[in-house]
């Protein structure tokens, strides 16, 4: 690994389409830097996933658990076989509790030089309300962060493209 300033990355993924274009981005910057590159899923407690079981079921908490857990692995999978393929290793890492905090906490603990996440670009009530995870690392990382907004049908329809929305990027501090 060459001694550069993005040495080790790390990119946050939700397993969603929205993200996908925040991990060809980790991955063409890991290749280009020559840079350790980690994907990290983050599972939220309390988070609903469908089962086919009955709350009131003793196996539904382990089985709900399992679903979240596999849902991580099938997210971080699809980022270490798109590095594979542009032969860059990565290391999947599925970590639980507030993914914001995670993340941070992940990046600091890691010596982490870049973050890279998508986000949906919500703005107006619908961020207020719901808040984005994008945000809070922005706002409480001291590790730099590169956001990039996810192609959705509404950017689609205004002929956006995430290949010409980069919404942040944060100086080390």
């Amino acid at each position: 690994m060459s001694n550069n300033i993005f040495g080790k990355i790390l990119v946050a993924t939700d397993g969603s389409e929205l993200v996908k274009k925040a991990v060809d981005t980790a991955i063409d910057i890991a290749k280009l830097r020559e840079a350790k590159l980690y994907v990290v899923h983050v599972i939220v407690p309390g988070e609903v996933a469908t089962t086919q079981h009955d709350p009131r079921d003793p196996g539904w908490k382990k089985q709900m658990k399992e679903n979240l857990e596999a849902r991580g692995k099938e997210a971080t999978a699809y980022v270490v076989n798109a590095g594979r393929a542009a032969n860059v290793a990565v290391e999947p890492v599925i970590l639980e509790g507030n993914p914001a905090n995670e993340i941070v906490d992940f990046a600091e603990k890691n010596d982490i030089d870049l973050i890279v996440m998508g986000t949906q670009g919500k703005t107006g009530i619908q961020r207020f309300l719901i808040g984005s995870v994008a945000e809070n690392v922005v706002r409480h990382s001291k590790k730099a962060v590169l956001v990039i907004r996810g192609e959705t049908g509404e950017n689609v329809m205004r002929g956006e493209t995430a290949d010409n929305i980069v919404v942040d990027i944060l100086p080390i501090i």
